[in-house]
């Protein structure tokens, strides 16, 4: 989380999320690549050059390339070193949650080898002990995002349950994080245990926010899924401890009728662009109220 801190301190918190079907990648990179893999790489390689120094990270949702089979995950492989290379902190959206030597044996697959990645989405929805085996390499720098009060329209379907102290599932989890978290605060005072917090939900994620001051969050949900800049910056704490992530509307930016006429790569960049000076432009009038 110190390295996202510093990137977010330097370009803004913007997240890039490379949910690459192969539906999205235009007929000019399809009628120049046969295979899948090479498809969807030469789209992902395009959308990465074109926003590598305006964003802070990059978040890949592993569900697109697994859909596609071994040339699916050989593009994902591919796309992660690729943002490595360029030193571009990458989060694995994997939403692994099991326990004991499963759970370890997830944690090895995404924190070592050839899907190496900085951070990782974590379920704890079956209890504590499905983050515990993430905790060793946590303290070799690297972190997690554990789902906490998500963006889907139902998540209050088990999230905001009442338990038997009269408060919601979620918050028993805010408090468990919470605390497990103050034991392995980082430079930038911010714990590698992270929180997905989406704000669509925005009256939740202000007051969770509030609650929990040490946490990075990754905030999904902006964009495509109705979540507003004004709602958003107030998931952060002046202007970091966060990531707002956006997906499809960035990288299809393309489609678009603002857009229409650019290439693929070149629309994602001036759409994050707008993104990213939208959201600084809230953080301003914030500062200035």
């Amino acid at each position: 989380m110190d390295k996202l801190y510093n990137w977010v301190k330097e370009r803004g918190p913007i997240c890039l999320g490379l949910d690459t079907a192969l539906e999205y990648i235009p007929e000019s990179i399809r009628s120049r690549h046969i295979n899948k893999e090479d498809q969807i790489f030469a789209f992902n390689r395009g959308i990465i050059e074109a926003t590598k120094d305006i964003v802070a990270s990059y978040k890949v949702q592993i569900a697109y390339y697994e859909a596609e089979g071994i040339q699916g995950l050989m593009a994902y492989k591919k796309t992660l070193d690729y943002i490595k290379a360029n030193k571009v902190p990458v989060i694995a959206d994997i939403k692994r949650g099991d326990i004991s030597k499963t759970a370890q044996m997830y944690a090895k697959a995404h924190f070592s080898g050839d899907f190496e990645v900085d951070a990782i989405t974590v379920n704890m929805y079956m209890g504590t002990d499905t983050i515990e085996p993430y905790y060793e390499y946590l303290k070799k720098g690297k972190g997690i995002f554990v789902l906490l009060k998500t963006s889907n329209p139902r998540s209050g379907d088990i999230q905001n349950i009442k338990t038997q102290t009269g408060e919601f599932v979620y918050h028993e989890i805010m408090k468990l994080l919470d605390k497990k978290g103050k034991e392995l605060l980082g430079q930038s005072h911010y714990s590698p245990i992270g929180a997905v917090v989406g704000c669509t939900h925005p009256e939740d994620g202000v007051a969770i926010r509030e609650y929990m001051k040490n946490t990075f969050f990754l905030i999904p949900g902006y964009g495509a899924q109705g979540g507003k800049p004004q709602d958003v910056v107030k998931y952060l704490i002046n202007g970091n401890g966060g990531i707002i992530n956006s997906s499809r509307g960035l990288i299809l930016a393309y489609k678009k009728e603002t857009w229409k006429g650019l290439k693929f790569d070149e629309a994602a960049r001036k759409a994050t662009i707008e993104m990213k000076d939208t959201i600084l432009q809230q953080l301003k009038l914030i500062t200035q109220g």
